[in-house]
Order: structure tokens, then C-alpha cells, then sequence
């Protein structure tokens, strides 16, 4: 049996972000999940590390100024993989007035301190570029800031933060039992693919499992909370882009859902949200048709070239566990966190509700503070002025760093440069290495795909499967004909177990 200090269950932002914290303050570590890391929720976001525009019309003005603040430290984090956006959001009379829009997006520029980002501009839709792809009907716009993420990416680098400060990584190995046991807890994982069993006795437990969260409190830890999470499910489209420049656009529906479009892996669009109360297991959770269906429409209604359902190249779906604050309405339900911390038999659990990408560094430090009475040696708060994995890059600039990038290694293509530049920042030396030309990368699977990426993902981020690489660390997935993967497939299957 392993003595540890913090058990944390659940390998979505929330865990991660919790592992890398409390690594970092000098206490020892355990973080497990059950599947993938970033499986579930944390990969089926809208990848946007936003402020929440649309929290202040229900009066959300702490969380909308906490995430703003959060969207400036992350974005000096981890540079390489959240980056400024400008979107831009056509007014529509029938649904909110100007005035209400534009006094929100005041607020928005203004409440959390920006300091990076260029505020909101006013735009003349029939004039301005932004405008060439809308419908005529809508002449006037706003255009506001926020930022893109790799939701993903940014899960496996707060994993990869934590492990690097001491902590233990255990994923495709869920929690089957946790007992509390003189004054701690024993917890029992089980590997899923060799079948064997771990047993830690841990001091304390986190419990991060996003939509499985009410689960683990009974099922896995026999344990009870007045508090529970609400599910809803938000879908997405990807579809080829359609309109000129590299701004985002954010749409009005009828029924006062707002809707980005987004662009995505160069010449496609990522399109989301649906907010439907769900009820089902969240691992089966999938797009519907109806979804889709209200997604294209939404699109259909500000833009001259109409979307058809031929278009959607791929779909998904997410259950993103919100704190059940009693809402009717699922857009109403707060995207805030809640703690609660049950100390009984000396055992402590801190069950963690709801909680977005954007502010999950912040519910990690705070997390870590309900603690401090159960760990005193633990060390200060440091995430806000530590990069992330692969952000250690001068000044935060991006665009210097692919630059020296391009000079250090002349040989790369200038996409590739961008690629590994973008997915792995100041680590791309790491997975390079030696290669003096493409062909040191090994064996090309096809787009900017090459070997030497696979096993640097399997080496150093526990990747295992196909779509552990092609999908969730990388986006592949969107580049490779199905001859293409299934090649890759194969070569990942005739990899030696041990190698």
C-alpha cells in the first residue's frame, strides 16, 4: 500500500488542474482516470477561454469578472495554445435592443481588467469586412475580444504539470472502491486494460469526476452531499469555413441562446452550442439531429450562404456537470463552482460541482485553501505566474517564438512549424530531437502527421489509443483520409505492449 497525501479522482480540467496545484505546494499526489484524460467534458467544450458574455444578462457579474481575470493568466500560460480572437456579433432588434448589447459588452471590457485584448469596437456591417458574408438585413455590429483554447491539450498539460512536480498519472484506471479507514482513506484503483489493482491510503480525497461526481460520492465512497449536479448537453458541428478573415462570429437565436462560429483548424468552423437538460449515461451522450438541425438554422438566419445538413463533416457531444442551483431553464443554471467538504471520521472529501474551463486554475487554488487546515506544511498559491508545460516562452510572444522557431529548424516546412509550434510550444525541441530533415521524423502518415509525434505522445502524455492522439492531442483526425487513420491504427496495434 502507497501512503499519499491527495487522492484526486478525475482526469478532466478540474482533476488536473487540482493534481498539478497541490504538486506544486510540496504535498504528494495521486490523480486517476477512468478513462482518457479529457475524455468526457474537458474535450467537448467550445474551446473558448471566455468571461461568459452572456452570464451577464443573469446577473453573474462576480463569475464573468473572475473569468476575465483568468482569460489574461492563462493566456501568459500557456501562449502556444490559447490565443486572442475577435468576434464578431451581428445585432438583431427582434431579440435584444443595442443599447442592452452594447452596455454589456462596457461591461464585458471593463470588469475584469483587460489589459492585453483591444475592446469592442462598433461596425457597419454593409461597409466593414466582417459583414461581407451577413445577411443585409443586419447592418450594424459589435466586435468584442476573447480567446481560443485546445481544451484538451490544456488538460494533458496541466497532467503533464503535475507529474513533472511529483504527482502519480494514472489514467484508464478508475476508483472501484474508497473506504475511510482510521482517519484516512484507502483507495483501490484497477487498470483497465491489464486488470491490475493499486491501493493507496490517502489522507484526503478530491473528487473532480465532472459528471460522475454524484457517483463517486455514493457509489464509489459511500458517502452522502445535500448538493448535486444538473447535466446538460451541449452539441457542436464542424463544417468547411465559408467566410473571408480569421474572426469568430456570435449569432442571436430566436429563443436568446447566442451561438459561435468559430474557425477551426485552418479552413473548417466549429459551430456550438445546444443547452438541453440530460439525463442519460454521460458516456453515450451524442449529437441529435434536432441539434444539428437548430445549429444550421441558427447560422442560416445572419448568413448569405446557407449551410446545408451535407455540410456537417463531424459532430459532438459534451454533459457539462453544473452545480444544480434550481434553474428551469438550462442556459439559466449557474456556471459557477461549489464546494463541499465532508470531514467525517477524520477522512476528508472535497466534492467539487460544476466549475468552467476558463476559471478552473482559480477553483484549483481555492480548492487547495478549503485544505489548508488539513495540510498546514502545504507551500503558497504559485499557478497564476507559472507557465504550463511547453509556455516557457519568452515574454509569452507567440509569434517571436515560431519565428525562432523557422530559424532553428530551416528544414520544417513552415506548417509543420506551426503545428508543433502550436500543439507542444517550447517542448517541439522535445519531440524534434535530432531530426535534421523530415525524414528523421520517421514514418509519414499523411498531412503534417508524422511518427515522431506518435511516440512522443505515447512517451510523455499517456496517450494510447488512436483517438487519444488523433483526436483529443491532436486534431489529425480532421486532416486524414479513413485510409489514412486506419493506417495509423495499425501501426499503433503492432507496437510491441512493452515498447
Amino acid at each position: 500500500m502507497e501512503t499519499i497525501d491527495l487522492f484526486v479522482i478525475g482526469g478532466g480540467i478540474n482533476g488536473a488542474g487540482v493534481a498539478r496545484d497541490a504538486a506544486g505546494r510540496g504535498l504528494s499526489v495521486v490523480l486517476a482516470e477512468k478513462d482518457d484524460l479529457a475524455e468526457g467534458t474537458s474535450s467537448r467544450s467550445g474551446k473558448l477561454v471566455h468571461g461568459g458574455l452572456r452570464y451577464l444578462e443573469y446577473y453573474e457579474f462576480r463569475l464573468v469578472r473572475e473569468a476575465l481575470i483568468e482569460r489574461e493568466v492563462l493566456m501568459n500560460a500557456a501562449p502556444h495554445i490559447i490565443w486572442p480572437m475577435r468576434f464578431v456579433l451581428p445585432h438583431s432588434p427582434q431579440d435584444r435592443p443595442a443599447w442592452l448589447v452594447r452596455l454589456g459588452l462596457f461591461l464585458y471590457d471593463h470588469l475584469g481588467g483587460r489589459k492585453k485584448l483591444p475592446g469592442t469596437r462598433t461596425l457597419n456591417l454593409r461597409r466593414d469586412p466582417e459583414g461581407a458574408a451577413i445577411l443585409d438585413q443586419f447592418p450594424k455590429g459589435f466586435e468584442y475580444s476573447d480567446c481560443w483554447v485546445d481544451d484538451a491539450r490544456l488538460v494533458v498539460l496541466n497532467a503533464l504539470g503535475a507529474a513533472e512536480k511529483g504527482a502519480l498519472v494514472l489514467t484508464r484506471s478508475p476508483v472501484v472502491s474508497a473506504v475511510r479507514e482510521g482517519g484516512a482513506w484507502t483507495v483501490t484503483t484497477r487498470d483497465s486494460r491489464s486488470g491490475q489493482e493499486r491501493v493507496f491510503r490517502a489522507r484526503c480525497v478530491v473528487n473532480c469526476a465532472g459528471p460522475w461526481v454524484s457517483d463517486v460520492i455514493g457509489r464509489v465512497a459511500g458517502s452522502k452531499s445535500s448538493r448535486n449536479v444538473r447535466l446538460v448537453k451541449g452539441s457542436h458541428i464542424i463544417v468547411p469555413k465559408w467566410w473571408a478573415g480569421q474572426n469568430a462570429y456570435l449569432v442571436q437565436n430566436h429563443d436568446k441562446r447566442v451561438i459561435f462560429i468559430n474557425p477551426y483548424e485552418g479552413d473548417l468552423a466549429l459551430i456550438g452550442t445546444t443547452d438541453i437538460a440530460y439525463e442519460g449515461r454521460a458516456e453515450e451522450v451524442t449529437a441529435d439531429e434536432s441539434e444539428i438541425d437548430y445549429l444550421i438554422a441558427a447560422v442560416n438566419r445572419y448568413f448569405k450562404e446557407k449551410l446545408r445538413r451535407s455540410d456537417v463533416l463531424h459532430s459532438f457531444s459534451g454533459v457539462r456537470p453544473l452545480f444544480d442551483d434550481g434553474k428551469g431553464n438550462p442556459s439559466a443554471v449557474t456556471r459557477d463552482y461549489v464546494f463541499d467538504l465532508d470531514e467525517t471520521d477524520g477522512a476528508p472529501l472535497l466534492n467539487i460541482f460544476g466549475g468552467k474551463i476558463t476559471t478552473y486554475r482559480e477553483l484549483a487554488e481555492r480548492g487547495l485553501h478549503r485544505l489548508k487546515r488539513i495540510f498546514p506544511q502545504m507551500g503558497p498559491d504559485w499557478t497564476a505566474r507559472a507557465p504550463l508545460p511547453g509556455g516557457e516562452i519568452p515574454g509569452a510572444d507567440y509569434e517571436s517564438f515560431v519565428n525562432a522557431s523557422r530559424d532553428a529548424f530551416p528544414w520544417m516546412p513552415r506548417a509543420l512549424v506551426q503545428h508543433y509550434a502550436r500543439r507542444y510550444g517550447a517542448r517541439m525541441k522535445d519531440l524534434v530531437g535530432g531530426a535534421a530533415s523530415p525524414d528523421g521524423l520517421g514514418r509519414h502518415f499523411g498531412g503534417l502527421f508524422y511518427e515522431a509525434e506518435a511516440l512522443y505522445l505515447i512517451e510523455k502524455e499517456w496517450a494510447q489509443t488512436p483517438e487519444d492522439i488523433l483526436w483529443r492531442r491532436t486534431k489529425h483526425y480532421l486532416h486524414l483520409s479513413p485510409a489514412e487513420r486506419q493506417a495509423f491504427a495499425d501501426w499503433l496495434a503492432a507496437r510491441p505492449a512493452a515498447a
